[in-house]
């Protein structure tokens, strides 16, 4: 089983990357299912469902998220229809939508968990233990088991990739937009990044319009952060599974352009 898993889409510049370098990918790698963090497509932060269908349009199976699903209010009733849309199943479990989803593709089922961090975060629900709960009831499906484990800190990332090796095929870190070249697949057979990096516009910082980060970081005054544009890549990674046992064969960066 091949799947690739994109790194955070942003804004415009990220969804037009997507539609066009993922039919190429596709071909490319033969790819049998696709997943994406789509928290900050909507401007650079948020979700619509509008733009969430357009993912879906494009080719995307799964969009997961993070601390930044609930920017767009017309995201709540949508994640209570839509269940390829997953918030991090450690926020409260009255929180609206899932965080988990198992999906059949090609004739094989597939479990995708959404995770937060809580290190330099919202103070949730236990990543580390929510997570043995999501596996639990996913282990009754299927042997494939995606965690998109959405923080900041690296330490916490690792940590969880260690902890949850061997019982699930891969934990990819989304977040913090900048690629990461640690991905491994450890001991047990779990795939591991720190970072899948980000799909929009390098030009910028993490996205974003670099001329007014730079105004915020040295005049110290709040300022509003557009999305910026030019030199724009698509970033993530290709995993190969075993079918059978779960346990992840390869894991392949990749970091395609845009042509201009």
């Amino acid at each position: 089983m091949k799947i690739l898993a994109i790194g955070d889409i942003v804004g415009k510049p990220g969804r037009e990357a997507v539609k066009s370098l993922l039919p190429k990918l596709k071909q490319k790698h033969s790819l049998d299912l696709v997943i994406a963090n789509g928290e900050n497509v909507a401007g650079g932060s948020g979700i619509t469902p509008k733009l969430a269908e357009e993912l879906f349009n494009a080719g995307i199976d799964i969009i997961t998220s993070g601390d930044h699903i609930w920017k767009r209010k017309e995201v709540i009733s949508f994640l209570e229809t839509e269940k390829r849309l997953l918030r991090p199943a450690n926020y409260p479990q009255q929180a609206p939508g899932g965080g988990s989803i198992v999906i059949e593709k090609n004739g094989i089922k597939v479990g995708v968990i959404n995770l937060a961090g809580r290190i330099f975060m919202e103070g949730i629900r236990c990543p580390f233990k929510v997570a043995q709960e999501e596996i639990k009831s996913i282990k009754e499906n299927t042997k494939i088991i995606i965690v998109d484990f959405h923080a900041e800190a690296t330490s916490e990332k690792v940590a969880l990739g260690w902890y949850l090796d061997g019982r699930v095929s891969a934990v990819l870190g989304t977040h913090t937009h900048i690629q990461t070249a640690d991905e491994k697949i450890l001991p047990q057979g779990t795939a591991y990044i720190t970072d899948l990096g980000m799909t929009g516009p390098y030009n910028s910082v993490i996205g974003r319009k670099k001329e007014e980060v730079l105004q915020r970081f040295v005049v110290q005054v709040p300022t509003r952060f557009e999305v910026a544009d030019g030199d724009v890549h698509l970033c993530g990674v290709v995993l190969e599974i075993d079918e059978q046992s779960g346990k992840t064969i390869s894991i392949v960066r990749v970091n395609e352009k845009v042509n201009d």
